[in-house]
């Protein structure tokens, strides 16, 4: 049989094993969910299961051997995705010890503290490592050494989601650029660890493991590792990367200039620069991409996804019915009519998600406003529609706060995830942000990405970006409507006016954020 590529992806809300061809075709796919449970003793706490995780991850890994019957001996290479942000800690032996999911936010005690201790910390750590308190590892290990201390004096190494998995394949501990920064605990330029940032606030110094660079073969599937998994002992495993990063490999966004969005729970506007350099207001995320040399902007706007699924199931129950009756999707149903409603939505503003300021990072309380008594112009697919404008103006915000830290804006998008599949959303995108809108076919993105650097890994593809491109297939582009791209020009003045008011009453805890970060 001719030679495949596994690609292994720890994400939020699930674990899947991937099976690709070297064209990038997708022969088998496995998955498993799984929840991530809350401390009772600690609001906010997302804990992660490393036992029951591994049971699943292994059968996948097992499942998707089975499914395809492919021979474990022609599995070329393995490589590792995840959620990012999540971290897992061990004893001097090697086992796990404390772990937690990656938008846990139990350390709100913590971070006040570090602003205590020194108010201009963290403007210095993000400088350097392009990441804030609001997401980064520095707080919880913090954390861990307040609340936890005999497990805090127990730790020995800190890993990241894909590289715990690496370890339970091959027993090495590794970690990799593209995850590992996203722990504060960084250089960007060098792509390496810094401890002294993590000795700056009295944390242990030396408890990460070797970097070794995304695509780099790190170790090859140990006796146990083949025994649990039922992959060929000695199959090489690869260095892969955060998921948003490989995600970009495999929707073939791997040079400088280019950009890509994922439209999911949440959605990320994702800029490859070439350039380690960081914002000088700390507003925006910069990480290092999966691609050796190339730097990514990254700006979140909040549960775009989550609110359309609320909206549905709270306001839609006959295209619910109807859905179940002829077969189509609800919302499907719902983007037939909202296509009708003219570009912004007669006036009415919509706010949810801010444009991010990591340094500070909050959101209003959601609301709708603007609108009138008529129902022939204020229904419920006027409501549908303006989320969906929200969203893309929150992503043309974004773009334009990645303009202003570095010049540069890209003459076109990406667009991935869940939320490209609907053509009216793509089409407002495009016309908000007056840039064409690319979608492309793969809908394993992630793990696309994964399987290429287990190629590049192994020496089956020459180059990462090369290979990218070759592999990714556009189904359909969306061309701006430059009138209606005005219309939401004026909109988007209006609404960042608006979005400063929502946020200061909210600021005056006159209601509540939809989510801010810890400490703020």
């Amino acid at each position: 049989m001719a030679k495949t590529l596994m690609a292994v992806d720890a994400g939020t809300g699930s674990v899947r094993a991937v099976l690709f061809s070297l064209q990038g075709e997708q022969l088998g796919c496995v998955q498993q969910e799984w929840t991530h449970k809350e401390d009772p003793r600690y609001p906010g706490s997302m804990d992660f299961d490393w036992v029951h995780n591994w049971e699943l991850a292994r059968l996948c890994i097992r499942g998707v051997i089975e499914q395809t019957g492919v021979d474990p001996r022609d599995i070329a290479a393995v490589s590792t995705t995840c959620m990012r942000e999540g971290i897992v800690l061990y004893d001097a032996d090697g086992n796990e010890i404390w772990a937690c999911a990656n938008v846990d936010a139990r350390s709100d005690d913590e971070v006040g503290q570090l602003v205590r201790m020194n108010p201009e910390l963290e403007k210095t750590i993000y400088r350097e490592s392009g990441q804030t308190y609001a997401l980064g590892a520095l707080p919880r290990l913090f954390w861990v050494k307040n609340k936890m201390p005999e497990i805090y004096e127990k730790t020995a190494l800190c890993t990241m989601f894909n590289d715990w998995l690496i370890y339970k394949l091959t027993g090495v501990f590794s970690s990799e650029p593209s995850n590992a920064c996203t722990t504060g605990i960084f250089d960007l330029k060098a792509r390496n660890w810094d401890d002294e940032i993590a000795a700056s606030i009295g944390l242990k110094k030396g408890i990460f493991p070797k970097i070794y660079e995304c695509g780099s073969v790190v170790s090859f599937v140990s006796p146990k590792g083949a025994q649990e998994t039922g992959l060929c002992e000695g199959t090489p495993v690869v260095a892969g990367g955060g998921d948003a990063q490989l995600g970009c490999v495999g929707v073939g966004v791997v040079d400088a200039n280019q950009a890509a969005i994922f439209g999911g729970s949440f959605w990320q506007y994702e800029y490859n620069t070439d350039e380690a350099r960081t914002d000088e207001q700390c507003r925006v995320r910069v990480n290092c991409h999966s691609v050796p040399g190339i730097w990514q902007y990254e700006a979140l706007a909040f549960k775009p996804g989550m609110v359309m699924r609320w909206y549905r199931d709270a306001f839609c129950a006959q295209e619910k019915e109807l859905s179940k009756a002829c077969g189509r999707d609800a919302y499907d149903l719902m983007n037939e009519k909202a296509k009708d409603i003219p570009a912004g939505c007669y006036g009415m503003l919509c706010t949810f998600s801010d444009v991010m300021n990591y340094i500070s990072w909050r959101h209003a309380s959601p609301s709708f406003i603007g609108f009138d008594f008529d129902p022939e112009k204020f229904n419920r697919y006027t409501f549908y529609r303006a989320i969906m404008e929200n969203t893309a103006m929150v992503t043309y915000g974004h773009m334009q706060l990645v303009r202003e830290s570095t010049g540069n804006m890209p003459s076109e998008v990406v667009f991935a995830g869940g939320a490209s599949k609907s053509e009216l959303w793509c089409q407002i995108l495009s016309d908000v942000l007056g840039l064409p809108v690319n979608v492309p076919r793969v809908k394993e993105a992630t793990a696309l990405g994964a399987a290429i650097m287990a190629g590049y890994g192994v020496g089956l593809y020459e180059s990462i970006s090369d290979t990218a491109k070759a592999l990714v297939r556009f189904e359909h582009r969306y061309e701006p409507n430059m009138e209606n791209h005005r219309v939401y020009m004026e909109l988007y003045e209006n609404w960042r006016k608006l979005y400063a008011r929502e946020l200061q009453i909210a600021d005056d805890r006159i209601t509540r954020y939809m989510w801010a970060a810890p400490g703020v």
